[in-house]
């Protein structure tokens, strides 16, 4: 039974990495919120909340102001693989660090004074680019009137 797995073993495994997949990032979702709930919001809110641009350029009646925000992470990891390399260089495995960088680059478009689109870019991809990209929106979000919640459609019994 080398190399196989027993069928409890597989559902494990399955259950394992649904979950995982499954894990939601709160802050990218409140990233692509904000990209509709900021929409009208004026340049002089814009400004108090974000704060100044990065950068800034005018087109004919649109103005861009472009935020960045960037962050290193690091974290300990095994080196496990290879084999001896020779000093100072060590051998099989040891303790060692990666570091991932993680960055957005959100770029309002403004006309006549008001956010009319956001557009999110960045050297990160997925749910890591889009967390970052919280980061220069979250205090925006605050500036959003809620909205009171819907009453639910579900018939009465």
């Amino acid at each position: 039974m080398r190399g196989t797995m027993s069928g409890s073993g597989f559902v494990a495994v399955l259950l394992v990495g649904g979950l995982l997949g499954g894990c939601a990032n709160p802050a990218a979702d409140q990233a692509m919120v904000a990209q509709n709930a900021l929409i009208g919001m004026p340049k002089q809110t814009l400004l108090s909340c974000a704060g100044v641009p990065e950068r800034q350029a005018t087109a004919g009646d649109l103005e861009f102001f472009t935020y960045r925000s960037n962050r290193l992470y690091s974290y300990p990891s095994w080196g496990g693989y290879g084999g001896y390399w020779g000093y100072p260089y060590g051998g099989w495995g040891g303790y060692g660090y990666d570091v991932t960088s993680v960055d957005c680059e959100a770029t309002f478009t403004l006309r006549h004074g008001a956010v009319e689109r956001i557009v999110y870019g960045g050297s990160s991809s997925g749910g890591s680019r889009l967390g970052q990209c919280y980061v220069i929106v979250q205090n925006c979000l605050g500036q959003v009137p809620s909205q009171s919640p819907q009453p639910s459609m579900a018939p009465a019994r």
